[in-house]
């Protein structure tokens, strides 16, 4: 396993998120290095437990590492001088989806509120809301000469979506860079894994209509 400050935030994140209940969408989990700049990002998606797939609310994570990051920390850990705080770029999406009808923009303001809890020295803001559109195509070719030619009312259904994107920086401590050093990267992050698992449980309780999930489950 890699030895960096990173992986251990990562590592905090994941725990926080286990302890929470909350349920890892495998197949959204990257980790991925920029070979031009050198920055790191790891992506990943948690929803609730039990919702089928996709889920009716999910948190979009994306952590990144940029080279400035990795300067400050080389430059403490090679010769002991810590210029500049290394940070992590943080960026929190939590989307519900298979919605049968256009949400109002509107429906997730008592839950998204304009920053999270503190997380270490900082909050995330509150940086947008976007309402999200897609038209199912029809796969059967019978299907789409039925609706074409008005043998079947409607056309391709639509699936609505909406997301609320927070973004903000977390600093690093000079206790937390050396391994194994400090506890405060559990707590910061369980801090945050707390906030999004209660903004996740908050946003599924909204009165909205779902359509169905892919395998079948409601």
């Amino acid at each position: 396993m890699l030895d960096h400050v990173f992986t251990d935030a990562i590592g905090a994140l994941r725990d926080a998120f286990e302890a929470a209940f909350l349920e890892r969408q495998a197949f959204d989990e990257h980790f991925q290095v920029d070979v031009l700049l050198g920055d790191l990002s790891w992506e990943t998606s948690y929803g609730l437990p039990g919702e089928g797939q996709p889920p009716r609310v999910v948190a979009h994570v994306n952590f990144d590492w940029p080279t400035w990051s990795q300067t400050s920390y080389r430059r403490w850990y090679v010769d002991e001088v810590l210029d500049q705080l290394p940070a992590i770029e943080m960026e929190i999406v939590f989307r519900v989806q298979r919605l049968r009808q256009q949400p109002d923009r509107s429906i997730v303001d008592p839950v998204a509120v304009e920053t999270s809890p503190l997380i270490g020295d900082g909050r995330l803001e509150r940086a947008g809301t976007t309402i999200e559109i897609a038209y199912l195509d029809p796969v059967d070719p019978v299907d789409a000469r039925d609706i074409s030619s008005g043998a079947i009312d409607g056309g391709p259904e639509a699936e609505y979506a909406i997301e609320v994107t927070y973004e903000g920086l977390y600093e690093l401590a000079e206790q937390t860079l050396a391994d194994g050093s400090s506890t405060l990267l559990d707590e910061h992050f369980g801090a945050l894994g707390g906030w999004i698992a209660a903004t996740l449980v908050k946003l599924g309780d909204l009165k909205l209509e779902f359509l169905p999930a892919d395998d079948g489950e409601a």
